[in-house]
């Protein structure tokens, strides 16, 4: 996994997670809270979601196969897709149905120093994961800010690690909140109240990280400032005089496929159109690294051509070349 897949981030997580769960099930059996119970799945299955993350990550770094030549970077993409199923299934829809049993039922919590302690830790441990993703996430999000960072990026776990960390913070005071009401009134539906809060946070969370994994997955075109680079690097303005037309597509995060229809002059030989080709690769390949997959087709764009067709879209040359700025 390359380093924009936040395999730091992804372990702090991970372990924090892990401890977080652990402490939060044995105030659940102390306290009898529906809140660290609905946590302490919640934490259970965020620790399951970092794993499947990491064994994305080492399933994409597989060599092609006749059978999947382009590879197995898109793996990522489907066991990011995974996490979002998680945390909607095992983490909200279960605080849910736990907060609609302790409204039905209440009780009142047992051992409150349990839940509380056990939640002041949780948030301190979460702070510190949290931090980690924040500052791996600066590395690569640029002047974007946190909303476009999640909506372009094209590596799944850094956003998926930051919305997760985020919920669980969010949790643990919706928690703390139901558990705090509750031993100050004295009844137990606060405590289930603040549950099925837990449950609505983290079944909006699944549903975002759904929305954008399922556009990774379609398939989505290199960033603008990338697709820019790569026109720019195309023209040289002497054998490949512009670009009819071109398209991008990520076949993981860190592999980006180009195909180019390029536009030549009628009198270039084949050795010249072909030579000019190699060097437009390698001006590619220099401008953006991840563009490993190229294909670029020549032909003599003709203005009368693409002008005189039904669809001048379809017509021989395209509707015209585009150049570079």
């Amino acid at each position: 996994m390359s380093a924009s897949g936040g395999t730091k981030a992804i372990v702090a997580a991970l372990g924090a997670n892990i401890a977080i769960a652990v402490a939060k099930f044995v105030a659940f059996l102390f306290s009898g809270s529906s809140s660290m119970l609905a946590e302490s799945v919640h934490s259970l299955a965020d620790s399951g979601n970092q794993g499947l993350l990491l064994l994305g990550g080492k399933k994409a770094k597989r060599e092609a196969t006749p059978q999947h030549p382009f590879g197995y970077g898109r793996e990522r993409y489907i066991y990011a897709f995974l996490v979002s199923i998680v945390l909607f299934s095992v983490g909200g829809m279960f605080a849910i149905y736990e907060g609609y049993e302790k409204i039905k039922h209440p009780h009142e919590i047992e051992a409150w120093y349990w839940p509380i302690g056990v939640l002041v830790f949780a948030i301190i441990a979460e702070s510190f994961s949290f931090r980690t993703a924040i500052k791996e996430s600066n590395e690569t999000r640029g002047n974007h800010s946190w909303t476009e960072f999640v909506r372009r990026a094209k590596a799944p776990e850094l956003p998926v690690v930051l919305l997760e960390d985020l919920g669980a913070l969010v949790g643990l005071v919706l928690a703390l909140i139901g558990v705090g009401l509750a031993l100050g009134t004295g009844n137990g539906v606060w405590d289930g109240i603040g549950t099925l809060c837990i449950g609505i946070l983290l079944i909006v969370i699944a549903l975002v990280l759904a929305a954008e994994t399922k556009s990774l997955l379609l398939g989505e075109a290199a960033a603008t400032d990338d697709v820019e680079k790569i026109k720019a690097a195309l023209v040289d303005g002497d054998v490949v005089t512009g670009i009819i037309h071109m398209r991008t597509l990520h076949l993981g995060p860190d592999e980006l496929l180009v195909a180019a229809k390029i536009a030549v002059k009628h009198d270039d030989t084949a050795s010249e159109v072909a030579d000019a080709i190699n060097a437009a690769e390698d001006r590619i390949r220099n401008a953006v690294p991840i563009a490993r997959v190229i294909y670029l087709e020549p032909d003599i764009y003709s203005e009368s051509a693409a002008a005189a067709g039904i669809n001048p879209a379809k017509a021989p040359g395209g509707p015209g070349p585009e150049t570079s700025h």
